[in-house]
């Protein structure tokens, strides 16, 4: 979840245009586009979430990062992150740990910061009695225990989300995700890039499937965290229809984020509730006293979630956190596909012309049975791994090397064994849950921990 930094004034915005002109200006050239990464896990002390508070708690594992160089950030008198230049660590409603990490012109980079980052994270668990779980849905308990973290915008999320679903709190305090985000060069790229990866998300959905207990039970989902989702928002949740139509572009994202609910503008350190507003209505009439300012739309898209995020980078939203190579792995999946132009057109041929109902259906399909789903396209499995070489080539082609490696293909390969095999990680983990696990809770905590 973003970090909410103080800004310097923002200019009050005098039209719509000046919204889709924040766009132009977050365009980048080919040579400058880079990937990052965002990556979750889930605590837990014995099969109980962590606290905020305490001596085995969510803030002493901030404040024991500043040994690897991170400042705690704090918001009202609480550390609710840690930064240090180029990455950040966050917390999640129910104090799920995340590391935004550095953009980088190759994903070799991502996967070493990331191995690099669950070797502190293990180090520092290791001296508080906290095991990390790389799980896209905490396996025990319910949102009713979560531990809530004290920042204020999690405050007003608590308050509206469940109003506009039923598994809001699921989604804030139970879920985990990795995620990446890369850059676009016009709107014409921008178009095209958002438009292939909302059409192929499920499909990656389903490779990173790793979400089947729901405190304690087998739910018969592979990916709760993938169906909680389709319950939290319809206004902001999901897969967009409108990425599909010949007229999108940045005037239709913003349309689309104009009619979004608020959850609040942010003003002098305090943070005025605002989900009564559209940000189209705020525009138009304020709030007390306030007038809409490019910043406070640029805090909006922050609080949209779709599969698929359009902010100053586009966003891919749609895994499940899984063991750290295959979470390593994301970044160079998704930029065999988005950096590289012929993987990009057959990305998006893939799952051409299929009706947005039947893409609902599958996306609900991946979220039951991962690899197993079908789509009205084909076998999720088999388009899974046409996926994968669209992705795989498109990196040879790209030729970013490391020592003995001439490209990232190397990157992907913890996932051509769920690929080979037909199984999406939820499979593995049910089989071992019902085998030789024997349904213990701190038998599953200790195999699947980092």
């Amino acid at each position: 979840m973003s970090l909410d930094i103080d800004r310097e004034s923002s200019p009050p915005v005098a039209s719509v245009d000046d919204l889709t002109s924040l766009f132009r200006r977050f365009e980048r050239p080919r040579a400058s586009w880079k990937v990052g990464m965002e990556h979750e896990l889930v605590g837990m002390v014995g099969t109980a979430p962590v606290p905020y508070d305490g001596t085995t708690s969510i803030r002493s594992v901030l404040e024991r990062f500043s040994r690897f160089g991170y400042e705690p950030y704090a918001e009202d008198g609480s550390v609710i992150a840690a930064r240090r230049p180029g990455a950040t660590l966050t917390l999640e409603p129910g104090g799920q740990f995340e590391l935004s990490g550095r953009p980088f012109p190759c994903a070799h980079a991502c996967r070493e910061e990331i191995f690099h980052h669950a070797a502190q994270m293990r180090a520092i668990g290791g001296e508080l009695g906290i095991r990390w779980l790389p799980v896209g849905y905490r396996p025990f308990g319910t949102p009713a225990d979560a531990r809530w973290m004290p920042k204020t915008r999690y405050g007003i999320m608590r308050t509206y989300l469940p109003t506009r679903g039923e598994n809001a709190l699921d989604m804030m305090t139970m879920t985990a995700t990795v995620q990446a985000s890369y850059d676009f060069s016009s709107e014409e790229d921008m178009v095209r890039k958002v438009r292939a990866a909302m059409s192929v998300s499920p499909l990656v959905s389903a490779i990173y499937a790793n979400s089947f207990l729901v405190n304690g039970e087998d739910s018969g989902w592979a990916s709760f965290r993938y169906e909680v989702w389709n319950h939290v928002d319809p206004e902001r949740c999901g897969l967009l229809s409108f990425v599909f139509d010949e007229d999108f572009g940045y005037r239709r994202w913003v349309e689309y984020a104009l009619d979004a609910h608020m959850f609040f503008v942010r003003r002098k350190g305090r943070y005025l509730p605002a989900h009564h507003l559209t940000f189209r209505r705020f525009l138009a009439e304020g709030l007390e006293g306030h007038v809409a300012t490019v910043g406070d739309f640029e805090d909006h898209l922050t609080t949209l979630f779709p599969e698929i995020r359009l902010k100053s980078v586009i966003e891919v939203r749609g895994a499940d956190v899984c063991d750290i190579g295959m979470s390593a792995a994301l970044p160079a999946l998704w930029k065999g596909i988005l950096y590289d132009d012929e993987a990009l057109e057959a990305a998006d041929r893939l799952l051409a012309g299929m009706p947005f109902a039947d893409r609902l259906a599958m996306q609900k399909d991946v979220a039951r049975r991962g690899l197993r789903a079908a789509s009205s396209k084909g076998t999720v499995l088999d388009l899974a791994r046409e996926l994968y070489a669209i992705a795989s080539e498109g990196l040879k082609r790209q030729r970013c090397p490391h020592g003995d490696e001439p490209d990232e293909r190397v990157v992907l390969k913890p996932l051509e064994p769920w690929l080979e095999s037909g199984m999406s990680p939820a499979d593995h983990w049910r089989a071992r849950w019902h085998g030789d696990l024997a349904r213990s809770p701190e038998k599953l905590v200790a195999a699947m921990a980092i």
